[in-house]
């Protein structure tokens, strides 16, 4: 193989390597920016939770999400810094290879030189030609000539192209390198960004620990009021129960005459079930508690049991129904605040933690609908309580909603 294919070569591997490189380059820094614009939003929940001069709950969960956020962060911008290393050590193998082609040129190149000028001695070319003895001797030089000027020719312009293609390598390279520089500097601001956000939630973690019975007070007092949803819910469950009986035993005397409403019910709740995993968030912000048994975050030793999801936002946030359907009851509730729960055949979502309400009983909404606002108590703490239940038996709503 020439050099000059060498060099043409090099320079298809360089550009395939390069394109293959930025697919994963485009898709961590997705992943950054995606981080930063929560991170941005949870720093809009953090900031309210910390106007109280007293430490809270709501601060502590909106702390450990910031810091789950900025590990994330500092994990993507690693992975690009990581990546840029590698594309920097391919990118000097190409370089290397690329000088070397371009000495192999320029050695070759010299050769023919040298070649050519002991083919026809020191005389010029002319002298050269007409010393033929005969014409297709002459005919012979004079095609020799014309291929070996080609042959100059192609060579030359093979190193010119591969200088052009080291230029251009030595540019992508030394802007890559600026590139890493930049991140590297990201990188160290991320980290000690991280190292303040653990020192601010040590601290809270001591004040809150100093106030075990007013949070063994407050845990109570929600435990209470959660109970009187679950009775309120269950209730609820009975009343659709029983209606559905008296329509079916209505369906069973006319079996002739539809019993619209039972029907409709079957055909949403059919359509609710198809929906899993595609539902819209009712509010936007973190999920502050899990479904099911889970550890206190500063209470030692204590369970808590959640039937849904808390979802931590902002003050005077939207809340918005996943589905289209009935509103079963509006109710408020001590220590929780505004209930709605919407029927959606045998399912039901509730929305629990409300300060407005826009919605009222019997009333149909649909898919998106804003039905209430977020209440943010003295604490500065604004958090949502959803629930999905399939008539009495709680659903963990992540399996249920976008993910």
């Amino acid at each position: 193989m020439s050099a000059g294919k060498a060099s043409w070569l090099i320079g298809v591997l360089f550009i395939a390597s390069f394109s293959f490189a930025q697919k994963n380059k485009t898709q961590l820094q997705k992943e950054r920016q995606q981080n930063l614009q929560r991170i941005q939003e949870t720093e809009k929940i953090l900031d309210e939770t910390s106007k109280e001069k007293k430490s809270s709950i709501g601060e502590l969960t909106a702390l450990n999400k910031r810091i789950e956020q900025q590990e994330s962060l500092i994990s993507s911008t690693k992975g690009e810094i990581n990546l840029l290393d590698t594309d920097l050590r391919e990118d000097n193998q190409i370089i290397d290879a690329l000088e070397q082609d371009v000495t192999n040129l320029k050695e070759e190149y010299a050769t023919m030189l040298f070649v050519a000028q002991k083919a026809s001695g020191k005389t010029d070319k002319l002298s050269f030609l007409f010393s033929a003895q005969t014409v297709d001797q002459f005919l012979m030089r004079l095609k020799y000539m014309e291929q070996y000027s080609k042959a100059r020719q192609e060579q030359a312009r093979a190193i010119s192209k591969a200088q052009s293609l080291l230029g251009e390598q030595i540019k992508i390279t030394e802007s890559k390198k600026v590139e890493k520089q930049t991140l590297l500097n990201d990188e160290v601001k991320q980290n000690d960004q991280l190292v303040g956000l653990k020192q601010k939630q040590r601290k809270v973690v001591r004040n809150l620990e100093k106030e075990e019975k007013r949070l063994k007070r407050e845990l109570e007092e929600t435990k209470k009021a959660v109970a009187e949803l679950d009775e309120l819910i269950a209730k609820i469950v009975k009343e659709e129960l029983e209606r559905a009986a008296r329509e079916a035993r209505e369906r069973n005397k006319n079996k002739n005459k539809e019993a619209v409403s039972t029907e409709e019910a079957i055909a949403l709740s059919s359509s609710f079930e198809e929906n899993k995993t595609k539902f819209p968030w009712p509010a936007s912000g973190f999920v502050s508690q899990h479904f099911g048994r889970q550890m206190h975050p500063v209470l030692r030793g204590i369970e808590i049991q959640n039937d849904g999801v808390n979802i931590q936002t902002k003050a005077n946030e939207p809340v918005r129904a996943i589905f289209n359907g009935e509103v079963s009851r509006v109710a408020f509730i001590k220590g929780i605040g505004n209930t709605i729960i919407l029927s959606h055949g045998e399912y039901f979502s509730v929305y629990s933690g409300l300060k407005d309400v826009f919605v009222k009983k019997g009333q149909k909404v649909s898919i998106n609908e804003e039905i209430g606002r977020v209440l943010t108590t003295a604490e500065g703490i604004s958090e949502l309580r959803f629930q999905i239940r399939k008539n009495i038996v709680a659903l963990d709503p992540q399996q249920w909603l976008k993910n």
